[in-house]
């Protein structure tokens, strides 16, 4: 409710200066370690837009960065590229009930913003062209379509949102390592309604290597917001943390970004589309 309006906050996690940036038009969220060669850069909005992402600038040089990868593209940093920090997007009440004493951004921010109304309602629609992109769209998939984006090494992935809520779970791999990928209801679209908190439910999405102390894991959803892997015995929740035994290691997640199609299609054109329904 509060990035849909400033897009970055810059804050310090434990030691680690971070920067999360959340872009409204190719709904994406990231964050990035603020710290490069030495020295702490603090971030803010540019106004400018590059494939219909956020453009974001440093306040010590000035410099223009991509917020979908992280990189300079003009200015005294030019080709340098910000280290990621896994995030993932999830609903207040799971993030709450996992972290209840976890500090929260409040929404005294010294600036008079109407926080909790959605300044684009509507823009959530498949049927609805992406806001001054001016590129060449990748017909695959219709532009607006939610996906899960995971990035490797050799390759990156893309997986339908809707496909991937309609059945819970896949496994999968990417650079040749097997991933499980879940997906549980409950957390409201931004960019839907014009109350951010009445927004449709496209849910939260996890992605985690799929092995677990060493062995292969196979999540099933049960519909009670866990999902289980029969040969370990193991339950987990969306977020990763063990259910079974909360003292034992949880999943080891892998980085992946909740986005519009458009735009990883865009920075990620050779993104291969996992096939759900014909596996």
């Amino acid at each position: 409710q509060i990035l849909t309006w400033h897009e970055i906050v810059n804050d310090t996690i434990g030691n680690t200066p971070v920067a999360v940036s959340y872009c409204p038009l190719c709904n994406s969220a990231l964050a990035f370690d603020r710290h490069l060669d030495g020295q702490t850069y603090d971030f803010g909005t540019s106004g400018r837009l590059y494939n219909s992402s956020l453009v974001m600038y440093d306040r010590q040089t000035e410099s223009l960065w991509t917020h979908f990868d992280g990189r300079a593209v003009v200015g005294a940093l030019t080709g340098t590229t910000l280290e990621g920090v896994s995030v993932q997007m999830a609903s207040w009440a799971t993030f709450r009930d996992a972290h209840p004493t976890a500090l929260v951004l409040n929404r005294n921010t010294g600036f008079v913003r109407d926080y909790g109304r959605n300044p684009y309602p509507g823009y959530d629609d498949v049927n609805v062209a992406p806001f001054l992109f001016d590129g060449d769209l990748d017909g695959r998939l219709a532009a607006q379509t939610r996906v899960v984006s995971i990035r490797g090494e050799s390759e990156s992935i893309a997986i339908s949102l809707d496909e991937l809520a309609a059945i819970g779970s896949i496994s999968t791999t990417i650079d040749n390592q097997p991933i499980m990928v879940l997906h549980l209801s409950g957390t409201s679209s931004a960019l839907d309604a014009s109350t951010i908190a009445d927004g449709r439910d496209v849910g939260t999405t996890g992605v985690f290597e799929a092995r677990w102390q060493g062995q292969l894991v196979d999540l099933t959803p049960t519909g009670n917001g866990t999902f289980v892997d029969e040969a370990t015995n193991q339950a987990f929740d969306i977020l990763g943390r063990n259910l079974t035994d909360p003292d034992a290691a949880g999943l080891v997640p892998v980085e992946h970004l909740d986005t519009f199609w458009f735009a990883i299609a865009a920075f990620e054109p050779d993104t291969r589309i996992v096939d759900l329904e014909n596996r």
